[in-house]
């Protein structure tokens, strides 16, 4: 049965604070279609090759299907009262401080509202914090400086409306596609003006008026300097500062602060000053390159300074405007997510608050004080204080800094529980109890995305097997912990209603959360419940806070926070010489573990990389494509090089995404000290030092494959493919039976094998089958394997002579590494076009393939290939990625 004749569904993308709306189809046999809502505010009917790609990621593949206690399977009634009879006697015998919950923007905000509810409010504790620590906790500890609450003042029509937006830490044409197209198309209607503060030249400085590339972690003495410019070009505005406290105190420590600490011409400072300055409407866009980091907060606050000094805040077109990196990180803060937060903007060491909650939820005790954030936490069960770990939708021991000293404290705790769709994580492998979750498109609730807006994700698909709804789960261990009134959902509406409630509280304290209006919102409201960007009652009718210099302090001023630089605690030495970067690429998101499943998203980059700079490069003895080993003082990783301007010399740039499942030598958090900001918690995950060297295999090897593999090489990477799997390996150990190898590491210990061996070159070419079919296929070699990679990755319907020999059929072209995921255009697709119709621009190679015409994202590099492959256009595009 197809899904033709079944209604398309609205529903929210499941990647990044954007909040995309989008249109789901069943197809009748679990899969669905995916295309972009044309009616939600964020996003008007775009999407991201990752959102256009959700379709892929949706199948059965690596599921967990039942509770699983101590390795077997076994029933939900067993499981969850294990769970809550081993969390009920840690908490009798030792307190309610030695049990903790690490939870996941991934979750619904009716998930995170019972989370919360159960641990804060019924257990006592306040150790319950979330990966969203790792990603937007600075910007939430500098919102409460300035404003007095976590406020994020502004809209996505702000960026449509602005003459200059600053992308400060954010790869916006990666991370935020939707946004940035956003931008692009301001540029074009208004000639909106782009400047990119980044150490890293990113797919986001395509379109860039002006790049600083600017020392790792200096922001703050930049935008000390912009304070002190306006200051100096009389732009204060007086209103604002009869509005605010601490102006003068902030000024006088931005006057000392030392712009040389950039590393920028001091004619680059000043003409990013002038521009800011003299352009009235600038919304100032942030994201991970300010949070994380040891100064983090003060980063956030140097900005608001400026923003709150000028009054271009909380007015259309202008305002500082932080974007989250998960799809719920905003509604987890909105009910409390945070080790240091109650629900509602409310404050865990207000008493009056905490009692207000308290009576609300009729809770037995509540915690006085806040709980452990996320390396605290698990420094705390490294340590032996947290007897009981419930870990929920994220994979900590892949994604904190230092890394393998979480995973090692997991595996240690007397009793993990882990909450996933699947059982296949770096965490997962140290629970104790396993228990299957609903996913995307599984489960119905809701979402707050990065401008505010409260947007439904809806049921499409039935759970497979026995998972079940986070909120549900929950709600049922609270129940057999004896708390059965206060946990008697039976749907997400309850919950929300419960919730929208609950913030009464934050309008009686002054606070700014209001969704009050949904108090009594009934099953079918809440059902077709349209996206809605809170506060819903109030003045505040255009969506934005701050306007009227009206604050949630008690005094209702803003605050200006005298800020200095620090520099980064990593520091460069002779061991360790290079300072690591780290982030996302275009088409992949946080541990692959949906993402990676699409064959389209993993066709762009599917090998982890580190990018360094041609000076250090030939310096090193160093040549494309090597593997180099990078180590740190807390651990180390092997990684391809890329050869790049885009990192200054003494830089390196990794990705983030590889996990012990996909690439175990190419963990990036294995090399990330647990560094944190001192006010936010959050670490420092932007700056670590590092040395770098060349890895001397004495083999290399390429695979594909029907199934998963794990080889036991020194180096290994795996992503999926349309067919299978392709595997990158090298080796420091010889291997003397190749045959038995590869049966080993494919699990085929009865395939029949043909192969082709060169003992004088060294390499070995070996197809394993059931004698019909390809089931796997391996090269090696003395020299990187680069004979038709891509072409074989496609596992083609050919001979499986053909399959060694490496060479396509007429019939199979071999397109090369995707550029386009969104049209599936590959690299030498792209250059015979450039080269035989003579393309001369980014336009052109659209008009003939299609590519760049979707999400953009890809347009920088289509850039570089017109420039270095067309022989009409010789001409260099300004601030263009070279030598990718």
């Amino acid at each position: 049965m197809d899904g033709s004749g079944l209604p398309e569904v609205r529903s929210t993308c499941a990647y990044c604070g954007v909040g995309c709306g989008v249109l789901l189809r069943p197809d009748g046999v679990g899969g669905l279609t995916v295309r972009g809502d044309p009616d939600h505010p964020a996003n008007y009917g775009r999407l991201c090759s990752k959102g256009l790609a959700l379709g892929e990621t949706v199948g059965l593949e690596h599921r967990l299907l039942v509770p699983r206690v101590f390795g077997q399977d076994t029933s939900w009634d067993n499981a969850l009262q294990l769970v809550a009879d081993r969390f009920s006697a840690a908490i009798k015998k030792h307190g309610p401080d030695s049990v903790a919950f690490y939870v996941s923007g991934q979750l619904l905000t009716e998930d995170y509202y019972v989370a919360n509810k159960l641990t804060k409010g019924f257990m006592g504790s306040a150790n319950i914090d979330t990966n969203s620590r790792l990603c937007m906790a600075s910007t939430v500890a500098g919102h409460k400086r300035a404003f007095g609450t976590d406020t994020v003042p502004g809209t996505y029509e702000d960026l449509d409306e602005a003459d200059l937006v600053v992308l400060v830490g954010s790869n916006l044409a990666w991370c935020h596609p939707v946004l940035y197209q956003r931008v692009k198309a301001a540029r074009q209607a208004r000639g909106t003006k782009i400047v990119v503060v980044d150490p890293r030249r990113t797919a986001s400085c395509d379109q860039a008026d002006l790049h600083l590339a600017l020392q790792p972690g200096s922001d703050v003495a930049l935008f000390n300097r912009l304070l002190s410019r306006i200051h100096q070009t009389g732009h204060v505005a007086v209103d604002f500062l009869d509005r605010s406290t601490g102006f003068f105190e902030a000024l006088e420590l931005a006057q000392l602060d030392d712009s040389d600490a950039t590393g920028l011409n001091p004619d680059e400072i000043e003409a990013f000053c002038d521009l800011w300055i003299g352009t009235e409407r600038v919304v100032t866009i942030f994201s991970q390159g300010v949070n994380q980091s040891s100064c983090g907060t003060d980063k956030v606050n140097a900005i608001l300074n400026c923003h709150l000094a000028t009054g271009r805040i909380g007015r259309a077109g202008m305002g500082p405007f932080s974007v989250t990196g998960q799809p719920n990180a905003m509604g987890g803060r909105e009910v409390g997510g945070l080790a240091n937060m109650l629900a509602c903007h409310l404050d865990i060491e207000n008493e009056a608050h905490r009692s207000a909650v308290q009576d609300f939820w009729k809770a037995p005790k509540m915690p006085e004080k806040q709980g452990l954030t996320a390396v605290d936490l698990f420094r705390a069960v490294e340590g032996g204080q947290i007897k009981a770990l419930w870990i929920i939708h994220t994979n900590p021991a892949a994604t904190m800094p230092d890394a393998d000293r979480v995973m090692a404290a997991i595996e240690k705790c007397p009793f993990t529980v882990v909450s996933d769709l699947t059982a296949q994580t770096d965490t997962a492998r140290g629970a104790d109890v396993l228990l299957p979750a609903a996913g995307w498109g599984e489960k119905s609730g809701t979402v707050t995305n990065s401008d505010r807006t409260i947007s439904r994700q809806r049921a499409v698909l039935s759970p497979p097997g026995q998972a079940r709804a986070d909120w549900d789960v929950m709600a049922e261990v609270g129940r057999r912990m004896g708390w059965a009134e206060a946990f008697s959902y039976e749907t997400p509406a309850q919950i929300f209603r419960e919730f929208a409630n609950m913030t009464s509280l934050a309008v009686a304290f002054g606070k700014d959360l209001d969704i009050t209006e949904f108090s009594d919102i009934d099953d079918a409201g809440y059902e077709a419940l349209s996206p809605t960007r809170w506060p819903t009652t109030s003045r505040k009718s255009d969506g934005r806070f701050f306007g009227d210099a009206q604050f949630f302090h008690p005094d209702g001023k803003a605050r200006f926070v005298p800020v200095t630089h620090r520099a980064p605690q990593a520091t460069t030495s002779e061991q360790y010489p290079f300072m690591l970067n780290t982030g996302r690429n275009r088409d992949q998101w946080h541990t692959m573990t949906r993402s990676g499943l699409s064959p389209r998203l993993s066709a762009h980059l599917a090998e982890p990389y580190v990018e360094v700079n041609p000076n250090d490069v030939d310096r090193l003895g160093l040549a494309a494509a090597d593997l180099v080993e990078l180590n740190s003082v807390v651990g180390s990783g092997i990684f391809r090089l890329r050869i790049t301007n885009a990192v200054a010399p003494g830089q390196v740039f990794a990705p983030i995404h590889w996990t012990g499942e996909t690439a175990p030598t190419a963990r990036v958090d294995a090399l990330v000290p647990s560094v944190v900001d001192p006010v936010s918690g959050q670490p420092e995950s932007k700056a670590a030092a590092v040395s770098v060297r060349r890895v001397n295999a004495s083999w290399y090897g390429f695979a594909v494959s029907v199934d998963a593999a794990s080889p036991t090489a020194e180096y290994w990477a795996m992503s999926k493919t349309a067919k299978g799997y392709r595997i990158e390996l090298a080796g420091m150990q010889d291997i003397d039976d190749w045959e038995h190898k590869a049966r080993e590491w494919f699990g085929l210990p009865d395939a029949v094998v043909t192969s082709i061996k060169d003992s004088k070159r060294g390499s070995h070419r070996i197809a394993l089958s059931d004698g019909k079919r390809l089931l796997a296929a391996l090269f090696i070699s003395r020299q990187p394997i680069t004979l038709m990679r891509e072409y074989l990755a496609t596992l083609p319907e050919v001979s499986l002579h053909q399959i060694l020999s490496g060479r396509s059929s007429a019939a199979s072209e071999d397109c090369g590494p995707i550029v386009c995921s969104c049209f599936g255009v590959g690299l030498k697709t792209i250059i015979d076009a450039i080269r035989d119709k003579r393309l001369i621009d980014v336009d052109d190679i659209g008009d003939a393939l299609q590519a760049g015409k979707n999400c953009g994202s890809c347009r920088p590099e289509l850039a570089d290939l017109v420039r270095a492959h067309s022989k009409l256009n010789r001409n260099r595009p300004k601030n263009c990625l070279l030598d990718q």
